[in-house]
């Protein structure tokens, strides 16, 4: 990835893609933004799109396809059994991770149901350097147990660590030795999501995996967010920096019992799967496939997503695709931080994170300051994105509230979606929003799933700080949306 610098001195990220197909946008009144948001139970999950400028919520499967993405949709196998399509992406990662054998199936959570119910049972302890939602709710649903090891810098909100996604490897070596006979599996997962998609380096993840091995203990590696990963070690990593891409990801793979993966994510297509070096371990999750997916040979997923996440795959390989990404991240961070507004550092993958704790710290953690916040950013700036904190946990078995170690608003940042100016219109309105931090409040929940309450629960304003919202948006910005 060759440096540009800009002769003014300007240090902005460059698009190294040009716009060829577009999406009309819409951008609402203020008073209809605060009119969506109760609509929607101030939960930005249920917010209608029609109402949505710009939507942050997430990057799984709102990526922007390539041209040779689209192109390859048009040569799809729609046979039900024997598709060469699934032989093409089959092929593609043997090349790339050198396993001999592939699961399909719709998405990662449906990969993660298929190796939970495999391996996991009562009693269970699968350690993991930071969990994801739904990989710990398939633990829990059978009555195993997560345990966090990451780091100690992973959950510092400021930070200079370069992988804040990292095993504490001290920790690691101690429960093995404890209670490696309860453990089945390890689990990395390449690029914390809940944390601010912060990375692991290479060395942590072959040193973690050497040491799960010693024990007997299978080794798992989550490779939703791997493009990121990858982006992070090339360019953070000073051992890592003669690498190509495709080396590092083969010394990661080599490492690895199972792979398994988000296409929504990596490959820029919808779908997923489960990637496995040893036919044992393929024969003992394959008869899961059939049964909950569909056929092995597509697993729930469109052939013609299949072509396209082939193609994906091999462009994830290149340096100037994969970091387009961590480039704006990095970008809408560093300016919001000029403005003085607090966010995670250093900026990881996934999008840009706003700390809700020190942005709004006067709403107590109860109140969930990180919904709160991603319902205010709403209201400012028809801006969706998503809560990653105490909403995205599940209380305790005795009905107390687990709090999330972080309080996090997450702007994800698509590939290849957003414009700059667009970034910059998010930046000035979270800017005037943290002006105006006092006039925000907390939530409540007056509807409660049980487990991932964060995609459907409803709440509602402790107070009425939306209305004071609106008004002091109006008297800043006059007529303007």
């Amino acid at each position: 990835m060759a440096e540009i610098r800009f002769y003014g001195g300007e240090e902005i990220p460059l698009e190294l893609h040009k716009v060829r197909i577009v999406q009309k946008l819409d951008l609402v009144p203020v008073e209809r933004r605060a009119e969506a948001m109760a609509e929607a139970g101030f939960n930005t999950f249920l917010l209608k799109n029609k109402d949505i400028y710009l939507d942050m919520l997430t990057d799984s499967g709102v990526n922007a396809m390539s041209d040779r993405q689209l192109a390859a949709m048009m040569v799809a196998d729609d046979s039900y059994a024997g598709s060469a399509t699934f032989t093409r992406l089959t092929e593609k990662l043997t090349e790339l991770f050198g396993t001999e054998y592939f699961l399909p199936a719709h998405q990662g959570r449906a990969a993660e149901n298929i190796i939970a119910m495999t391996f996991v049972k009562k009693g269970s302890i699968i350690p993991m350097n930071y969990h994801f939602t739904t990989t710990k709710a398939h633990i829990t649903r059978l009555g195993g147990y997560v345990e966090e090891l990451v780091a100690d810098e992973g959950v510092k909100i400021e930070s200079d660590c370069p992988f804040k996604g990292n095993f504490d490897l001290e920790k690691l070596e101690k429960l093995l030795k404890e209670k490696h006979d309860r453990i089945p599996l390890m689990r990395i997962e390449a690029g914390t999501n809940l944390i601010g998609g912060q990375p692991l380096s290479l060395e942590n993840i072959e040193k973690a995996c050497d040491i799960a091995h010693s024990y007997g203990v299978l080794t798992v590696l989550d490779a939703s967010l791997l493009q990121d990963n990858l982006y992070f070690i090339k360019t953070r990593e000073k051992a890592a920096q003669n690498l190509s891409l495709r080396e590092i990801t083969r010394r990661i793979s080599s490492k690895m019992d199972i792979i398994y993966f988000s296409g929504r994510k990596l490959g820029f297509a919808r779908g997923g799967g489960i990637s496995i070096h040893d036919k044992a371990l393929y024969l003992k999750m394959r008869e899961l496939v059939p049964m909950f997916e569909g056929f092995l040979t597509y697993g729930g997923m469109s052939v013609r997503e299949m072509e396209a996440m082939t193609v994906g795959l091999e462009e994830s390989m290149d340096i100037d695709v994969i970091s387009q990404g961590p480039l704006f991240i990095k970008y809408m961070t560093d300016e919001l931080i000029k403005r003085g507004v607090p966010v995670v550092t250093p900026p990881g993958g996934l999008g840009c994170h706003l700390d809700a704790t020190r942005f709004i710290p006067h709403v107590r953690q109860e109140e969930y300051p990180a919904g709160s916040l991603a319902a205010a950013v709403y209201i400012a700036g028809g801006i969706r994105g998503m809560e990653r904190g105490t909403i995205s946990e599940q209380r305790e078995e005795d009905g107390s509230e687990h709090l999330a170690a972080v309080e996090l608003l997450r702007l994800a940042l698509p590939r290849r979606v957003f414009t700059l100016s667009q970034v910059k219109y998010a930046v000035d309105r979270i800017s005037w929003l943290y002006d105006n931090r006092n006039l925000i409040g907390g939530l409540k929940f007056i509807e409660e799933p049980s487990s991932l309450r964060f995609f459907f629960g409803r709440l509602e304003p402790v107070s009425p700080w939306p209305e004071a919202l609106v008004k002091a948006f109006r008297k800043e910005f006059g007529e303007s949306l």
